[in-house]
Order: C-alpha cells, then structure tokens, then sequence
C-alpha cells in the first residue's frame, strides 16, 4: 500500500497529485482510492480530465447515472486542486500514504 519515499522525505510531483486526488476523493465522500500502480495506469490519458472521465466511465459508472459526469470530474478536479496546494506546500515533510477510502476511516466509536 505504501509508496517508499526518497531517502530525505520528501514527495515527488506525482506523489503529491495522486495524493491530492485521494484526498479530493476523501473529502466529496467517494470511497476511492489510486494506488500507485492505478495512478501509473491512468497517467497513459492525455490529461487529468481524460484520467478521470475515462476512470468513471470504466469504473465507476453507476454513479453517472445520478450524475452529469461533467459536473462530477470538476467538483473532483477543483477539490483536487485545493487538496494539492495544501500537499505541495508540506511537500518537504514525508507525504502521508494511507488508503483515503479504507472503510476503518469511517467507522465511529470502534
């Protein structure tokens, strides 16, 4: 599940995405999560739009049926983009890497 860092902490660029696209999942309440070779999978799309359409299409397609898949990968992309300002700013400190959409994170009182 985890990712090895560089020997001083710090996360690359593609660390810092692919965490702030789980992040971004974490906070719209989507229990989803890009593992490393998930991310490396859907980079092969010409742009983070394209990664997320074709992901939705593939993947997660019950949920276009209650929604406009437009609507859907903006609200993820500008919760994205927050989410990795928030990572890169911290990015000379060890990234943390855990799976947003382990369902032990929503569990209260266990």
């Amino acid at each position: 599940m985890s990712k090895t860092l560089p020997p001083n902490g710090a996360a690359d660029a593609t660390d810092i995405e692919r965490g702030a696209f789980n992040a971004a999942f974490y906070e719209l309440g989507l229990r989803w999560h890009w593992d490393h070779d998930t991310y490396k999978a859907l980079s092969a799309a010409p742009c983070e739009r394209a990664r997320l359409s074709g992901y939705l299409e593939r993947e997660q397609s019950h949920l276009l049926r209650a929604y406009d898949a437009e609507f859907l990968t903006d609200a993820i992309l500008v919760a994205k983009e927050r989410c990795q300002r928030a990572l890169a700013s911290g990015s000379a400190v060890a990234m943390p890497h855990f799976n947003w959409a382990d369902p032990r994170w929503g569990e209260v009182g266990i």
